[in-house]
């Protein structure tokens, strides 16, 4: 429980919970394109809500790149300068897709700045060494599809506390 601990069905961040949150909040910074929704820490992982907005614009920058790729193949005879600058939009509209935040992006980020922060905390002797590692390797996802679907997992967060005895004992 490197968080914190649930007392009277209330999470209290200890230092190391506080970090977390600090960051979290900071995920914006790095993914513009993010919207951060309900959130919760518990004493030994986490729960969130994380909206990738403009997504049709990322699924529109994949079909523009399909669509250079499919017209540069096609081209054979073009002069020099037309394809410098067919050449040029295609790496741009490669580097867009490669900026383009995707989950599993978000949350490696996320990960690794919390562990990078943490172990400078241990360092500092500010909190207690963890064994081998902070997070699990992996992470469970869910798309929300329609408000009904977003309104059940937002409360799931946000009572995720109260359940937190009957986690415990199972």
């Amino acid at each position: 429980h490197l968080f914190g601990e649930i007392v009277d069905d209330v999470m209290i961040l200890n230092v190391a919970g506080e970090m977390v949150n600090k960051l979290w909040c900071e995920i914006i910074n790095d993914f513009p394109h993010v919207a951060l929704h309900e959130f919760i820490i518990m004493p030994n992982h986490i729960h969130g809500i994380i909206e990738i907005v403009g997504a049709e614009s990322i699924s529109a920058q994949t079909c523009m790149q399909k669509n250079i790729d499919y017209t540069v193949g096609l081209r054979v005879e073009m002069d020099s300068q037309r394809a410098d600058m067919e050449s040029r939009a295609k790496m741009e509209s490669r580097a867009d897709m490669e900026s383009a935040p995707t989950l599993g992006k978000i949350i490696q980020s996320f990960k690794r700045h919390t562990t990078l922060q943490y172990i400078k905390m241990v360092k500092n002797g500010i909190l207690l060494r963890f064994d081998k590692r902070i997070w699990q390797r992996n992470y469970y996802e869910h798309i929300i599809r329609d408000d009904v679907d977003y309104e059940r997992v937002a409360e799931y967060t946000i009572n995720n506390p109260l359940t937190w005895n009957d986690d415990v004992l199972s």
